[in-house]
């Protein structure tokens, strides 16, 4: 028999998987041949145990590491994404006598408090009339088209909303649903409010239970200016949110800007439209991100799809830049290519496949060998802290909240997808090791293959013995 001891690391990897996940597989009728495992201890030179630890295998979100420290490497944590505001006119008694423009650099964290700060900035220095226009440059990016359908036909969901180099408010909306048991109906809210866009009042409120309540609501997004929900909630349902993806991406920002600018007394002119900054002119001011640190933050203990896509195209743009053309897809995967290169050398970055920053793609492939040399190599780096602290923590936060593993010893980044089951980052055992862990499920049944994940997760952490 192998062991694992609290005294030293195996000196060779076991070819059976523990008895616990060889259980949980089976339960989730998912082959073993479906599954890639590394575990090494962080100061080791190879592999505690491993499985298969060269298959190319789709990671779903625990691509995100690589986008996340490629970035923090690259960039350093305190670096922030600088919006560009101008004025086109000279400003007399509260009046701009031209147009206000917004360049948009790519910033994911322009959330609807920053765009209201954004706007509060501009009437502290004396705009509360604007002669011309409100103008969005959207123009540092060129991507291809695409519409939130794409990847599983589903445009109402948040995760699908596409990325832009001026996102505002990641284009979503939320509705709050409010029961009134005397009156029989649910007030219904929407925040932020869109100009031009409306909604109904009430929905009634049923006996039925709660259940599937958004289904119930028998939404139709269908027309953008009118969101209509033409069902019911469940009376037993209680207060409700339920973000949405606008059904007008193209046109969400305009919309935003303009109710939040009336709300604010601004009076607008013109209207809030397109366009480009010119070439020469000097911004006014320019709106600061938090640090990087923070956005990797959010992008992993969450998973937000959104944000790892506008970083990923980030490092593209900075790696690339060109003032004769925008930045595309292409830069953002040569970028973290060349990246790769550095770090895992030429023959091993080729056989990493490169989609999208975020995961959320069929073709993306990577090893769970490759996946744990990075994690070694940021165990070792600068970053480490920033990196490892943006990380689910077991039984604690994020995509990990409510692991089965011992809650606090790991700091582990999910993935999931359709066909996908994944995990990778770092795991203290109960003999104060720290050790890195990879672990990627690809099979059409790998949605169930959850529990076995989490039994590999507690293996490691009580150093327990394996066949």
């Amino acid at each position: 028999m192998l062991c694992l001891t609290l005294l030293a690391p195996l000196a060779q990897a076991a070819p059976a998987l523990p008895p616990a996940v060889q259980t949980a597989l089976r339960r989730a009728q998912v082959p073993a041949e479906a599954l890639s495992v590394v575990v090494q201890e962080v100061g080791s030179e190879r592999p505690l145990w491993s499985l298969a630890p060269d298959t190319p295998r789709n990671p779903a979100s625990v691509f995100k590491l690589l986008t996340t420290y490629a970035a923090l490497d690259q960039l350093g944590p305190a670096w922030t994404w600088q919006t560009p505001v101008y004025l086109s006119g000279p400003v007399r008694d509260g009046v701009l006598d031209g147009s206000v423009l917004l360049r948009g650099s790519g910033d994911p964290s322009l959330v609807l408090e920053r765009v209201w700060l954004l706007l509060r900035h501009l009437q502290q220095r004396g705009v509360h009339r604007i002669r011309g226009d409100i103008v969005l440059d959207r123009s540092a990016w060129q991507l291809p088209p695409s519409t939130p359908a794409d990847f599983d036909g589903e445009p109402s969901k948040p995760y699908n909303v596409q990325p832009d180099v001026l996102l505002l408010n990641f284009k979503t909306l939320t509705l709050h649903f409010s029961p009134q048991p005397d009156l029989g109906v649910a007030r219904v809210s929407a925040e932020p409010l869109l100009a031009g866009v409306s909604l109904p009042e009430t929905v009634p409120l049923s006996p039925r239970p709660c259940g599937d309540w958004r289904t119930a609501l028998q939404p139709d997004w269908s027309d953008p200016t009118r969101i209509r929900l033409q069902g019911s909630l469940g009376a037993d349902c209680g207060e409700k949110d339920w973000p949405v993806a606008y059904a007008d991406p193209a046109h969400y920002n305009a919309r935003l800007i303009a109710q939040l600018w009336q709300e604010m007394g601004g009076q607008l002119d013109g209207q809030v439209r397109e366009g480009t900054v010119p070439a020469q002119a000097d911004p006014t001011w320019q709106e600061s991100s938090p640090p990087l640190a923070e956005v990797v933050r959010d992008i992993n203990k969450f998973s937000n799809n959104l944000m790892a896509e506008q970083l990923f195209l980030t490092l593209g743009m900075l790696e690339y830049a060109d003032p004769d053309r925008p930045a595309t897809p292409d830069d953002a995967r040569a970028a973290l290519h060349d990246w790769l290169v550095r770090h895992l050398g030429p023959e091993a970055a080729a056989q990493v496949v490169v989609d999208k920053g975020s995961g959320l793609s069929r073709e993306t492939r990577i090893t769970a060998s490759q996946l744990a040399t990075l994690l070694l190599q940021a165990w070792r780096s600068p970053v480490m802290p920033e990196l490892m602290s943006s990380l689910p923590v077991s039984g604690v936060d994020g995509t990990l909240k409510r692991s089965t593993a011992t809650g606090g010893r790991a700091h582990l980044k999910t993935g999931s997808l359709r066909d996908v089951a994944a995990q990778a980052g770092y795991v203290l055992s109960r003999s104060g090791r720290r050790y890195v862990l990879v672990a990627l499920v690809n099979d059409a049944q790998a949605g169930r293959a959850r529990p076995a994940l989490e039994a590999l997760t507690q293996w490691v952490m009580d150093d327990a013995p394996a066949p």
